[in-house]
């Protein structure tokens, strides 16, 4: 069972980096910077997340994200980042992870997908 941390909310931005459809979509540039730096930002700017985290399996996506703000404290493992791989898989391991080396997991994650950029972080607090 996962050791609830009381009142903390996270964002997870999943960013896999073996995008057929749209190669390297997630790096790929809008308005001059990364897609996956629209959600990080909207994360960063949102009050209520104490925790900004990109779930990648790529260490290059890991060092755009932290360049923007954002952890990475783990891998996301190769198995779990294809395209057959499931939200709920991401998520799973997300929590899991978190269980393991912090001890606990948030009370709220917030899913903000690097393919959705431009969202106001006053709508994202509207909704939490």
């Amino acid at each position: 069972m996962f050791q609830i941390l009381k009142g903390k909310i996270y964002s997870m931005i999943p960013a896999r980096a073996g995008s057929k459809g749209v190669p390297s979509k997630n790096i790929r540039l809008l308005g001059g910077k990364p897609l996956l730096a629209w959600s990080i930002e909207t994360s960063l700017r949102t009050s209520l997340i104490h925790r900004t985290i990109v779930s990648t399996d790529s260490e290059q996506y890991a060092e755009i994200a932290r360049s923007y703000g954002a952890e990475t404290p783990f891998l996301r493992p190769s198995e779990l980042a294809n395209d057959r791989s499931t939200d709920l898989e991401c998520f799973k391991h997300f929590l899991e992870w978190f269980q393991e080396y912090e001890g606990g997991v948030p009370e709220y994650v917030v899913h903000l997908r690097p393919t959705t950029p431009l969202r106001d972080p006053f709508v994202v607090e509207q909704a939490l």
